[in-house]
């Protein structure tokens, strides 16, 4: 019984070892790449060179990280897994930004912009819909590596679902502070308190999310594909509305209505989290 209690407390120590070295390279590189973004003007210096590093900044450490202590780079959810899971990854996001959307045209806190839908055509669409999501996969792809392909599935050996969601959200969410302050990445007009209030819930939200698709599917692939159709959809519906005063209190992921969303989201996900308890996948995988 006691060199069982010593394994599980020397398991412990080495996970907890792995985060903690993660979080403190993690943090390095983002001070350096964030101030070059800062200093260099914005999030395109340098033609968004910059901001490329700062974004596979989490996969850079994951992958030292890993190699410093394991020598390989398993146990991020390289596989497949089950297709089903990677459909709802872009299943999910789909409706509840174009849930939130509408909301808005219908309330009457946006009007949509006619000379741009006008143009759409079938072809354009399908693009939206498949070729910028996959291009998006590959912007994403250096967030999701450190985020749910090394930090969640170690978080979540040796705490709760909810614990370890938590801290990944959080790490997730104030890594794109100073940018939010900072720079240009809020394109909104709204307060810099408003918008760090509603990209924190909707991160949390959504977080919660993609950390039970990636618990459960046991498959990184599941993440990326959320975080890309979540970025496309916005990013095609928000030159869509035009503001009629307040609209950009509500759009965007620095508005309210996809915050609200948010909430929704990851507590439908949360709900669910006792069914993780009995999938059986080996989050090395």
């Amino acid at each position: 019984m006691d060199s069982l209690l010593q394994a599980r407390k020397t398991k412990s120590y080495n996970i907890r070892r792995e985060i903690i070295t993660f979080l403190v390279i993690l943090a390095v590189l983002s001070v350096v790449f964030n101030t070059l973004i800062i200093t260099g003007g914005g999030l395109m210096a340098q033609n968004g060179l910059y901001a490329l590093g700062l974004m596979f900044s989490p996969a850079f450490a994951a992958l030292l990280v890993r190699f410093i202590y394991a020598r390989n780079l398993r146990g991020f959810g390289w596989k497949w897994g089950k297709t089903r899971y990677q459909i709802l990854g872009y299943v999910v996001p789909m409706i509840y930004v174009l849930i939130s959307y509408s909301l808005i045209l219908l309330l009457g806190l946006g009007k949509l912009n006619t000379e741009i839908t006008n143009k759409l055509n079938i072809v354009d669409i399908l693009q939206f819909a498949t070729l910028n999501v996959m291009i998006n996969c590959v912007i994403v792809v250096g967030e999701e590596i450190g985020w749910r392909g090394f930090l969640l599935p170690q978080l979540a050996r040796i705490m709760s679902f909810t614990q370890a969601s938590m801290i990944v959200g959080v790490v997730w969410t104030l890594c794109h502070y100073p940018i939010l302050i900072f720079m240009n990445y809020n394109t909104n007009s709204t307060p810099v308190w408003y918008s760090l209030i509603c990209f924190s819930v909707l991160a949390m939200g959504v977080n919660m999310a993609m950390n039970w698709l990636r618990l459960k599917s046991g498959s990184l692939w599941t993440v990326i594909i959320f975080h890309a159709a979540h970025n496309e959809f916005i990013q095609e519906l928000d030159p869509m509305i035009i503001d009629t005063g307040l609209t950009q209190y509500f759009i965007s992921e620095f508005g309210v209505m996809l915050a609200l969303a948010g909430v929704i989201v990851g507590w439908v996900f949360w709900r669910r989290r006792n069914e993780l308890l009995a999938t059986g996948n080996d989050t090395e995988l």
